[in-house]
């Protein structure tokens, strides 16, 4: 038995569980107060991706004479789909690696419609290799079962979302309360088998569902009213990214015959005080609750408490998930694109909120993004080997706002430090503080990736959006984290306010050259959405919209508006994707941008080197004597030599480094050269010494004159492009 149980409904990601109960699980470990946690999403696809569910799948009466030819086709397949599905399964959570070379046969997994596409992409597996070629059919395999699923059983069915239309907007609370009336659908008996099996192990005092996205939301209700109807004395709570944003200014009472509370934002001190009040009758406290009261729903927040600091809510805690049983897939055979979906990351913040807090198409007038509480390096660290300890995984995923970059730094040079094998990856905006030395230092540490927002490619609407970087800047940011060897996933974004066709074309190129010159990996267009709780959606007229106003009983946060250039923004979304896909996979870069789309556009105003001209600079000697020095290389030999010119003599210091994949070799004058060695023992990263540049021409000129020419002479300048020597 535990108090709370803590769920994620169906469905989130196959490969990772979703982090926020893991995180309130980890923060009630510091409370002593006792919860079970589980991922009904990936318990639910388990159960349905099985020979079991599969069969019950094919036992479901379908007509043939009116479904698809694909439907067809995969039922006259069904015993080969109930023959391999837990083989398949078990290969794709890493369990049964010998299959891939069966996989790989072409005469293995049964192929519908899903493979079609396999003759365009037959090449980009080369990339990836034999265990992610197998990994993209098995994802084809399970994706054919899935339209037949959709087509036939259940069509609010997907693999990371359930009945998301539902919860996209819903101001009026009527539709998903009508289909809550409704017969529990093949996917919710499912659901609720495996929820009843857990309520009567742990028998919770309080069930709280975690609600992340709008594709969470059906299922989070039709659990509850499981609860409610054979659990009554059970509480149920509601918490998570879409109450969050989406129901802060919720009327309907019949929401409070699923929910007994709904809280908003930091969900520690609201969890921790409804726990509290389990064992009270009267002086009960609530922070940042709905709930009803007097027949009315009544938003409390009646608790003198302060929300805890980030240092203080412990180390997400994964246990009681099936961590070893989540299923890794390829989409789409593109490294980093096939982040998201492939292999298990521990998810961490760096930082609550965002440093930036401008960009005018986001929350930024919520709490989440607002208040700004970055976490020290040296915590950061400690949770990550508290949670390989834990898990067995090294992989993370910092799934923060945007990083911040001094941190990533710090965070950088910690891991190193403490001599970490560690792979990771994180959200950031490409600002200029991203040099070619940081670059190589988060790569150094184990960083593999970054996404950022490009947003709309166009320097006018990124100074309208307030976004604080140019075209010309994230281009050379990203040509630093590549020439690193950090992969690079650009946000982008169409139809933002004012936005002209010509602007669209225009941006689509700048992607276009981007991605030809190889400063970017993967991308993703999405149609720009006015929210709420954005500037756009605060001020719409001065952004040259008007609101479509509507009542507000249930979830508020996409608003719909008209934007004054009558632009059908819409228009542009599928030749935007096909072009990007090609992008994604290195083709097709020389078709004209007339080709995406089955309607008249304009030829850019892009100049075809826009990009290229952009990446062209000189050799950087600026001297910034507040930036810090790293000396990152430990096997050094130092050999005092003699040379001798006509009749005179000149003794050096030759000074070998032996990199992991190469050797280096510079001759300095002796004393320079022992200078050098003895400063190099001082500002290691072990024991590290934060040392800045002008503190080490101080130290220089002691002894020698113009540091200057020193530092950027041709055996130093080898140094720092061979990245022994750092400035960051």
């Amino acid at each position: 038995m535990k108090d709370l149980l803590l769920i994620t409904p169906p469905f989130t990601q196959l490969n990772t569980p979703y982090p926020a109960t893991a995180y309130i699980k980890g923060f009630l470990n510091t409370k002593n107060i006792s919860s079970c946690q589980m991922d009904l999403g990936i318990e639910v696809i388990l159960e349905l991706f099985s020979k079991s569910g599969i069969q019950e799948i094919f036992n479901q009466q379908i007509n043939n004479k009116t479904v698809s030819e694909n439907s067809q086709r995969i039922f006259a397949l069904k015993e080969e789909y109930i023959k391999t599905i837990d083989q398949v399964i078990l290969f794709l959570q890493g369990k049964n690696a010998t299959l891939a070379r069966q996989i790989c046969s072409m005469n293995f997994l049964p192929e519908a419609s899903r493979f079609n596409q396999l003759d365009d992409m037959e090449f980009a597996f080369g990339n990836m290799g034999l265990q992610d070629k197998a990994k993209h059919l098995a994802t084809l395999y399970l994706e054919d079962l899935s339209d037949y699923i959709v087509e036939n059983i259940d069509p609010d069915f997907g693999f990371s979302r359930y009945a998301e239309r539902l919860g996209k907007s819903a101001n009026s609370f009527d539709e998903l309360y009508k289909k809550l009336l409704d017969p529990p659908t093949f996917i919710d008996h499912l659901t609720l088998k495996i929820l009843k099996q857990k309520l009567e192990s742990i028998q919770p005092k309080l069930v709280c569902f975690s609600i992340p996205f709008p594709g969470n939301l059906y299922s989070a209700f039709r659990c509850a009213q499981y609860i409610k109807k054979h659990s009554p004395h059970t509480k149920t709570a509601m918490g998570g990214g879409f109450p969050n944003t989406e129901l802060r200014e919720i009327k309907d009472k019949r929401v409070f015959d699923f929910f007994d509370f709904i809280t908003l934002d930091d969900g520690e001190l609201p969890m921790e005080l409804l726990y509290e009040n389990l064992a009270k009758k009267e002086n009960l406290e609530f922070k940042r609750t709905f709930l009803i009261e007097n027949q009315k729903v009544n938003y409390k927040n009646n608790s003198k408490k302060h929300d805890y600091k980030q240092a203080d809510i412990g180390t997400p805690d994964y246990t009681d998930l099936l961590l070893d049983n989540y299923i890794s897939v390829i989409e789409i055979a593109n490294p980093m694109h096939s982040l998201w979906s492939d292999g298990r990351w521990n998810k961490l913040t760096m930082a609550h909120g965002c440093y930036w807090g401008k960009c005018t198409f986001c929350d930024i007038s919520l709490d989440y993004i607002k208040i700004y509480e970055p976490i020290s390096a040296k915590i950061l660290v400690d949770r990550m080997e508290e949670l390989i300890q834990q898990t067995g995984e090294t992989g993370f995923h910092f799934v923060d706002e945007a990083a911040p970059p001094a941190l990533m730094r710090e965070v950088a040079l910690e891991i190193l430090r403490r001599n970490l094998v560690v792979t990771w990856w994180t959200n950031i905006r490409f600002e200029k503080s991203f040099t070619q030395d940081l670059c190589y230092l988060l790569k150094l540490s184990g960083c593999v990736a970054v996404s950022g927002g490009l947003e709309v490619a166009s320097d006018r609407l990124l100074q309208l959006i307030d976004k604080g970087v140019s075209v010309d800047q994230v281009a050379k940011v990203t040509r630093n984290f590549t020439e690193a060897g950090i992969m690079v996933h650009a946000y982008l974004m169409y139809g933002y306010p004012t936005q002209t066709i010509q602007e669209t074309v225009d941006s689509l190129e700048m992607v276009r050259q981007m991605f030809e010159m190889g400063i970017l990996q993967s991308g993703f267009w999405h149609q720009f959405a006015m929210t709420a709780h954005s500037p756009v959606g605060i001020d719409p007229e001065s952004f040259g919209v008007t609101p479509i106003k509507k009542e507000i009983l249930f979830a508020n946060n996409d608003i719909d508006f008209k934007d004054k250039t009558g632009i059908d923004h819409t228009a542009f979304s599928f030749g935007l994707k096909k072009s990007l896909f090609n992008y994604m996979h290195g083709i097709n870069f020389e078709l004209p941008l007339q080709e995406w789309f089955d309607f008249k556009i304009p030829k850019t105003n892009i100049h075809p080197d826009y990009i290229h001209d952009c990446l062209l600079e000189d050799s950087d000697f600026n001297f910034k004597g507040n930036s810090k020095v790293v000396f990152l290389a430990k096997n050094v030999i130092a050999e005092n030599h003699v040379k001798t010119k006509k009749k005179y003599t000149y003794p050096y210091t030759r000074i070998t480094i032996h990199l992991k994949t190469n050797i280096i070799s510079i001759d300095l004058e002796q004393e320079k050269a022992n200078w050098l060695i003895k400063i190099w023992g001082e500002s290691s990263i072990d024991p590290y010494k934060k040392i800045t540049l002008q503190q080490l021409k101080q130290n220089f000129e002691e002894s020698f004159d113009d540091f200057e020419l020193f530092w950027f002479s041709k055996p130093i300048q080898q140094l720092k492009e061979n990245a022994v020597i750092l400035t960051i």
